[in-house]
């Protein structure tokens, strides 16, 4: 199971990284990590006959979905900021709806605050604040 884990996590990283033609985002390199890992597990569970082909194509797609989910997410979030209008988006078959609402400012650490929701099949699924800051956000670490 390590191993295929391990396949799954190394797919992940192959498929965010050359999926993109610009330089991916943290986020976007972890949705993927997670999906694969995820989708890894999930694909080698559910296959009966061979498991390694199930976690294999599991880790693959669950790195595409969750590297999509990140990405959809962060640029969602920095349009309702710029915008400062609230963003939504949704696949042609309307199945999951992305949604993005500006939810204030905060003056001492530069950082606006986003309500975002992700629906699927009308059910709720996520639902967050998310801070999109203007510079790099510091914190003190002992």
């Amino acid at each position: 199971m390590k191993k295929l884990i391990a396949l799954g996590v190394l797919t992940a990283f192959m498929i965010t990284s050359c999926a993109e033609t610009y330089r991916p985002s943290q986020s976007t390199y972890e949705g993927g990590l997670i999906g694969a890992v995820t989708g890894a597990t999930a694909g080698a569970i559910l296959t009966s006959g061979n498991k390694w082909k199930g976690g294999v194509i599991g880790g693959v797609i669950g790195a595409i979905a969750g590297a999509t989910i990140a990405e959809i997410s962060k640029r969602g979030a920095v349009e309702a900021v710029q915008t400062n209008q609230p963003v939504r988006y949704q696949t042609e078959d309307g199945r999951v709806v992305y949604q993005a609402e500006p939810a204030g400012y905060d003056a001492k650490t530069k950082c606006h605050k986003v309500h975002e929701k992700i629906y699927e099949n009308g059910k709720l699924v996520k639902d967050q604040i998310k801070e999109v800051c203007e510079s790099e956000k510091t914190e003190r670490n002992y």
